[in-house]
C-alpha cells in the first residue's frame, strides 16, 4: 500500500524559501506568480491492506516525527 504525505507550512507562517522561489521565477521571466509556498512530499510503502489502520499509523508518524505541528499542516493519501 502506497501512502503519500504532503507537509506544508501553516497559512500564517512566513515562508522565506517560498519567497526566494517566487523571486527567482520572476527573475527568469515567469510572470503572474502571486506567491509560492514550499513544502515536503513523502512516500511510504506499507504492508497490509487495512486502510483505516494504515491511516492511524501514518497520522501517528506525522505527529511524532514527520511534521512539526506547531508550524506545519499535513495530509495523508493512501493509494
Amino acid at each position: 500500500m502506497l501512502a503519500k504525505i504532503h507537509i506544508t507550512l501553516k497559512k500564517d507562517v512566513l515562508d522565506p524559501q517560498g519567497k526566494v522561489i517566487a523571486n527567482s521565477l520572476s527573475d527568469l521571466g515567469f510572470d503572474g506568480i502571486q506567491s509560492v509556498r514550499q513544502g515536503k512530499y513523502i512516500e511510504i510503502i506499507l504492508n497490509g491492506d487495512d486502510k483505516n489502520a494504515a491511516t492511524t499509523k501514518l497520522n501517528q508518524m506525522c505527529e511524532k516525527l514527520l511534521a512539526n505541528l506547531v508550524i506545519e499542516d499535513y495530509s495523508v493519501e493512501i493509494d
